[in-house]
């Protein structure tokens, strides 16, 4: 019976075994198949191939197609390439992922020479050196600029004396806000435009302070009084605008971060109090920078330094409203109540 009984489970063990489910290995899973470019680039103007890429990655971008163009024409560096879609149409961001515009597997890029370019913090340099130099030239009253009898001579008007660390204070300022401050979106622009802007306020500067510095130069008509309110708006306006300036630098990454980056945010007000214009103005640097020469104006009471705080108003009004339309076009949520440059005028 035992023998029976052991013979019978002996038989049932394979039958078990062989009723359990074997598992089967998973299949593995296939790889998604990469679907590379053939981007062909020509001349905007000639039409003439220039460079011929295969199997470039979907998920190249503008710049490296740029920078792999620059291997191949060693003198077009990147910053002087614009690339379009179109011969004549709008230059392509470097940013832009090639997966992501209207184009097929076989792309053509036009491509357009921008000309030799140059660093902007190198142009902030210049031109704010420049005025710096040019200033205390007339200040010291070097000669050939005025009568022989009054080289190297102090002016006697204390109005003058402040004019001059008014306006180099000014220009130090901007020097270094460029060297350790600023942090640029944009990294060069076209060489030439170097000699408009150097210009611009290389010969303001030489002509305001041609009269401030003149011997026959006369103080404001009001006196102390009126020197020292205007002293009192050029330095607020001064802090206000190095404020802004580092609130708008808080608002990018960090130099090491900023390469590739297009981060942009709404600039807002902060615990400092020249930043609450920001509920109110978009470029409230640029309100603050006008502010600035007004002061000096009034402090001088100069024709050519008016002259040269209008023109710059004119300009930075242009600025601001392009920044500020950016703005709109940008966030969905941006504040309504704000205006341009001036507070709910312009």
């Amino acid at each position: 019976m035992d023998a029976l009984a052991l013979e019978a489970k002996g038989d049932k063990a394979p039958a078990a075994a062989a009723a359990a489910p074997t598992k089967r290995p998973k299949a593995q899973k296939k790889a998604k198949r990469i679907v590379y470019f053939e981007v062909e680039i020509l001349d905007a103007k000639t039409k003439e191939k220039l460079l011929l890429l295969d199997k470039v990655e979907p998920t190249a971008s503008i710049l490296d197609i740029k920078s792999m163009f620059h291997k191949s024409h060693p003198q077009k560096y990147p910053a002087r390439q614009s690339l379009c879609l179109d011969p004549k149409g709008k230059s392509l961001k470097d940013e832009d992922v090639i997966q992501n515009l209207p184009i097929g597997t076989t792309a053509t890029f036009y491509f357009k020479d921008l000309g030799a370019q140059i660093a902007w913090g190198t142009v902030f340099l210049l031109e704010c050196v420049g005025p710096l130099l040019i200033y205390l030239m007339f200040f010291l009253r070097i000669p050939f600029i005025y009568s022989p009898r009054y080289d190297f001579t102090t002016p006697k008007h204390g109005v003058v004396h402040l004019a001059c660390m008014c306006h180099t204070f000014h220009y130090a300022k901007r020097i270094l806000e460029t060297m350790f401050v600023h942090r640029f979106s944009t990294g060069t622009m076209p060489l030439r435009n170097i000699f408009k802007n150097c210009s611009y306020y290389w010969f303001f500067a030489a002509w305001m302070a041609y009269y401030i510095n003149h011997p026959l130069y006369t103080p404001p008509m009001y006196g102390e009084q009126q020197v020292k309110t205007a002293l009192m708006i050029f330095l607020f306006c001064q802090l206000g605008n190095f404020s802004i300036h580092i609130a708008l630098r808080n608002l990018k990454p960090p130099a090491v971060l900023l390469a590739g980056s297009k981060v942009k945010k709404i600039p807002y007000p902060s615990k400092n109090p020249f930043t609450w214009i920001f509920w109110v103005v978009s470029c409230p640097n640029y309100t603050y920078e006008c502010g600035s020469w007004v002061g000096f104006t009034v402090m001088t009471q100069c024709v050519p330094v008016a002259i040269f705080s209008l023109v710059g108003f004119i300009q930075m009004a242009v600025w601001a409203r392009g920044k500020h339309r950016s703005y709109l076009k940008e966030f969905h949520n941006y504040p309504t109540l704000r205006s341009s440059i001036l507070p709910f005028i312009l």
